[in-house]
């Protein structure tokens, strides 16, 4: 069975730092792309990171370029977004995505596997 878990999810003040992981289970995902995406109550599923198989590209939202990080660890078959100076609209439940196209795309439709999300709170 294919699972994706998140964890490393929090409350925080504002210009904190937190580091999020999703530790995958059931199939090799180091040829998968790995993306997190964020969703706030009452807002869309939002693209946040994606990375490549190989680690060697990634891809940012505007909102999260300078200050997030994603990585991977294929030897783990895990995946990490590191968040520093968190801000209060970064709050959202936060979702681990793996895609089988090879396309380091945002858009939540193409990727195949989720996990059930890890919630992220920011205080001002």
């Amino acid at each position: 069975q294919v699972q994706l878990v998140e964890s490393g999810g929090g409350l925080v003040q504002a210009g904190a730092s937190l580091r999020l992981s999703c530790a995958a289970s059931g199939r090799t995902f180091s040829s998968d792309v790995m993306g997190w995406f964020r969703q706030a109550p009452g807002k869309e599923r939002w693209f946040v990171a994606a990375i490549a198989g190989t680690g060697s590209n990634t891809f940012y939202a505007d909102s999260a370029e300078g200050r997030f990080t994603i990585f991977r660890d294929n030897a783990k078959n895990t995946v990490y977004l590191q968040m520093n100076n968190l801000k209060p609209e970064d709050t959202a439940v936060y979702y681990c995505a793996a895609s089988t196209l090879g396309i380091l795309a945002p858009n939540a439709p193409l990727y195949h596997f989720w996990g059930q999300g890890t919630q992220v709170t920011v205080s001002s």
